[in-house]
């Protein structure tokens, strides 16, 4: 569990503390080192430890009461990131439904057109998982979806393809503590190429919608992104729109 650098941002503290309790070196019910401890041991401010602890408790892996410290409640996190199509809190529920079977995990260089894509500097490295989104009743495709992530990660790949019903985003939450504070999303219609139709199985041609979400942490540092393609009779956005207060 490497520590972070001097100076770190109280997401890398996050998600340095999240591993320990993962790994067992901060048990369930044992008390995290105080403020100042983790002061000292990260080389940084109150503030910034104070903002790491929420994140944790965020996570629902810690509680924190005055005079009492901050105790260890959970070895993972609680609050798995539910992301519906039209919210933050509804996500994962498409994923429980509409299982990943992936078709590929390899290791992407950003270029022009994907670096644009993914609003990303171009040469940066990604780990890319390229799958279909299937329904899990009927097994019919709803979905082509290539998805991005910090190379970091590259080690939870076998876990993506054993957690069908997952989201990357929650597995990487689950396993590094890395929490998704904002989803970004652009939506456009396209026609779907014949490779594609072929993997959904659907004629050249059809009208599809291509979704395009960042993921971005508390830092506002973005380190996943997904292109998602469906077939346009297979998916539909919803949204609701209410009228601001004068």
């Amino acid at each position: 569990m490497k520590k972070p650098a001097s100076k770190p941002h109280f997401a890398e503290i996050a998600r340095h503390l999240t591993e320990g309790i993962a790994a067992g070196h901060y048990p369930v019910g044992s008390v995290l080192p105080g403020e100042l401890e983790l002061c000292g041991l990260y080389n940084t401010s109150r503030h910034t430890i104070r903002a790491a602890l929420h994140e944790l408790q965020q996570l629902g892996l810690v509680s924190r009461k005055k005079n009492a410290g901050t105790r260890v409640e959970s070895a993972t996190p609680k609050n798995d990131f539910r992301a519906s199509l039209s919210s933050l809190e509804d996500l994962v529920q498409f994923g429980t439904t509409n299982v990943r079977v992936v078709r590929a995990i390899a290791e992407t260089t950003a270029g022009g057109a994907l670096a644009r894509a993914l609003g990303c500097l171009e040469g940066s490295r990604w780990m890319q998982v390229s799958s279909l989104r299937v329904d899990s009743g009927s097994q019919q495709p709803v979905g082509w979806t290539d998805v991005y992530f910090d190379p970091e990660y590259a080690e939870i790949a076998d876990t993506i393809r054993n957690s069908p019903d997952l989201l990357i985003s929650t597995l990487i939450e689950r396993r590094y503590g890395r929490r998704v504070a904002e989803i970004r999303q652009v939506v456009r219609a396209l026609s779907i190429g014949e490779e594609m139709a072929r993997a959904l199985q659907v004629s050249p041609g059809m009208a599809g919608l291509e979704i395009l979400r960042q993921y971005f942490d508390a830092a506002g540092q973005m380190f996943e992104a997904s292109i998602t393609v469906h077939p346009a009779d297979r998916f539909a956005v919803a949204m609701r729109l209410q009228r601001s207060a004068a």
